[in-house]
């Protein structure tokens, strides 16, 4: 059993199949994305593993355990985290603050008065030290709000990395990026998944960053996984190429 599982997953939104019987398997260590005409069912399905959205039927394993109808923070806790597509940053706090609260969040059951002051020590060398590594370091002080659009999104990263979740989900990492940006944003991610040693699940337009860097890729369309495979088998796909024609036209 993979570290994701799915099982005939499915959610409609009146007669619109967002997800549409919806099997497939994520490997430990997996770095892999998911694409799809707009419409697809991309972030639809992130959210009904996330638990942001509950599915009609189906099932949802993690590590083997079935987390199907869990709510978000308890899906959090066991070791899912997910950056999303608008960057869910605190704007009115530093880029310290906003990863020191994640790490506090995450530590908290194991505070007391008397280990609070050296853990909080910790919890400051390891702030730092997650905003170095996503390239932050510069902007510890500076208010979330005032970042550029591709800082913010580095920060959201930064975020769920502070979780230390064993599967993190992207939702379209480098949307609205420019050019630079994006080359900087793909060499985070592939440093941060060797490094951490995660499984990385990404949904991205970005066929350029797609193909560089994926293992698998997986294809949604109309709510259907249409084909997964490496990405030179799913490049001379036919069915993914006349998906990808027929939204053009």
């Amino acid at each position: 059993m993979g570290i994701l599982e799915i099982k005939n997953l499915n959610k409609n939104f009146g007669g619109l199949h967002a997800a549409k019987n919806i099997n497939l398997k994520i490997q430990q260590g997996e770095l892999s994305s998911i694409i799809g005409p707009n419409g697809a069912g991309k972030t639809t399905l992130f959210n009904l593993i996330t638990g942001g959205l509950l599915p009609d039927s189906g099932l949802i394993f993690f590590e083997g355990k079935n987390i199907t109808g869990m709510q978000t923070f308890q899906v959090a806790k066991i070791g899912i985290g997910m950056a999303f597509q608008k960057s869910n940053i605190f704007p009115r706090m530093t880029a310290y603050e906003n990863v020191e609260t994640a790490l506090i969040a995450r530590t908290q059951r194991n505070m007391n008065f008397i280990s609070s002051i050296n853990k909080f020590a910790d919890i400051t060398t390891e702030t730092l030290g997650i905003l170095d590594n996503v390239g932050l370091s510069d902007k510890v002080n500076s208010i979330s709000s005032t970042l550029s659009h591709g800082d913010q999104k580095l920060l959201d990263i930064a975020i769920a990395i502070a979780l230390k979740p064993k599967l993190l989900l992207i939702d379209e990492p480098t949307a609205g990026m420019s050019p630079e940006e994006r080359r900087r944003t793909i060499g985070l991610l592939k440093k941060l998944w060797k490094e951490m040693n995660m499984t990385l699940l990404f949904i991205e337009h970005d066929m350029d960053m797609v193909f560089s860097i994926s293992e698998i890729i997986r294809v949604l369309y109309h709510g259907e996984l249409i084909a997964e495979g490496k990405p030179e088998d799913i490049a001379n796909n036919q069915q993914v190429i006349e998906a990808y024609l027929g939204e053009e036209a």
